[in-house]
């Protein structure tokens, strides 16, 4: 299986396009409404499906007070085997629309992730990851006769074993972890405060609302600007919200017009963030490739200047033909750091410096604004 883990290449056509008019909510039911997009069509889903909590009557703390808990009509089912065949249609309706290198998310908890999960399987998607989202304020489980539940599981899939070219951003999510690997266990908070959207009588609208920094994290991980997401179950748009402010494009589908109706005015208050803080993240084997010679032609460095390592122990003269000089021994920025340190390799970029007025310059300080150049002719 294929995958790109460091997100749009340099070369890669960039898609630019208007937020307000990419982003819409389609009011019906997500079978129905999926059905009537083009196959292939989709980069990313993000599923929040009913839960089908199974609850029994009214939910109460040990003083008798009422829990606000789920008990919609649409978290009720009538069987397990009837919840199993909304699972597989919804399933199979998200997977004729994924292109095939998009991802699905889907997030449940111990009352039906496992059903779906199997589900998935037997469909043919293929499993990349579990992610565990741990709830830093979870609801207490009030009857003291279970554990608390703290945490959601999310499965990330690919739409079958034998796809190629998936997104996953990994060098962005590693920069931003502290050059730590991304964990599969999220430790987000619950949707609260002035993010809950709550109607004019001062109750929540959705009583499942997921955090922006959950969706964010999502998004983020595994999608570009420019993508196409979609949500099956829209809710209150999150994802809606979520998609806009970071240049995705978007389609909810939503059954229930009252929560439509919140999620457009939810998403219409949001704007993208401005395009420089979304470009993809560059490794340095996407970045255009710059030779040492081009520093000299560009009047960067002179030939006869001098290079140094970052202590000053090692001093290499600088050629007209871009070959750096130590000693007797003649090579590339590279060959003659290694024989600096006497070691087989060296990244000659990251080792040798030019003294300036301000002290010494990294030289691939000097690549870096080179590429920025290209970037952005």
């Amino acid at each position: 299986m294929g995958v790109s883990r460091r997100g749009a290449s340099a070369k890669a056509p960039r898609t630019k396009f208007d937020s307000a008019s990419e982003t819409r909510i389609v009011v019906g039911d997500c079978v129905a409404e999926m059905s009537k997009l083009p196959a292939g069509s989709v980069d990313l889903v993000f599923a929040d499906p009913p839960y089908n909590l199974q609850l029994k009557g009214d939910l109460k703390r040990p003083d008798e007070s009422h829990v606000d808990a789920v008990n919609n009509d649409w978290d009720k089912f009538s069987s397990f085997a009837a919840y199993d065949d909304f699972t597989r249609a919804w399933l199979l309706a998200c997977r004729r629309v994924m292109k095939p290198s998009a991802t699905l998310w889907v997030i449940g908890s111990y009352h039906n992730i496992f059903r779906v999960g199997a589900i998935m399987q037997d469909l043919g998607f293929w499993v990349l990851n579990d992610i565990v989202w741990r709830k830093t304020n979870p609801m207490p489980n009030f009857r003291g006769r279970r554990f608390t539940n703290a945490h959601e599981t999310m499965i990330w899939a690919a739409r079958d074993e034998n796809a190629k070219g998936y997104t996953f951003n990994y060098e962005a999510l590693k920069a931003a972890n502290e050059d730590v690997q991304a964990r599969s266990d999220w430790l987000i908070p619950l949707c609260t405060g002035e993010e809950r959207l709550k109607g004019a009588d001062g109750k929540k609208v959705h009583p499942t609302q997921k955090p922006e920094g959950l969706l964010a994290r999502v998004l983020l991980s595994s999608s570009r600007p420019g993508d196409l997401v979609i949500d099956p179950f829209n809710g209150t748009g999150t994802t809606g919200a979520v998609a806009k402010r970071l240049g995705r494009r978007y389609i909810g589908f939503e059954r229930d017009r009252t929560y439509a109706a919140a999620a457009q005015a939810r998403i219409a208050s949001i704007e993208a963030l401005p395009e420089a803080t979304l470009a993809p993240f560059m490794t340095a084997r996407d970045a255009p490739r710059v030779a040492f010679s081009e520093l000299i032609e560009r009047g960067m460095i002179s030939p006869g200047t001098k290079l140094f390592d970052a202590k000053k122990r090692h001093g290499a003269l600088v050629r007209a033909d871009g070959a750096i000089m130590l000693g007797d021994k003649v090579g590339s920025i590279h060959r003659i750091g290694a024989v600096a340190q006497g070691s087989g390799a060296c990244n000659g970029w990251t080792f040798w410096h030019v003294e300036t007025n301000q002290g010494l310059k990294l030289i691939d300080t000097m690549r870096a604004e080179i590429r920025s150049e290209m970037a952005a002719s």
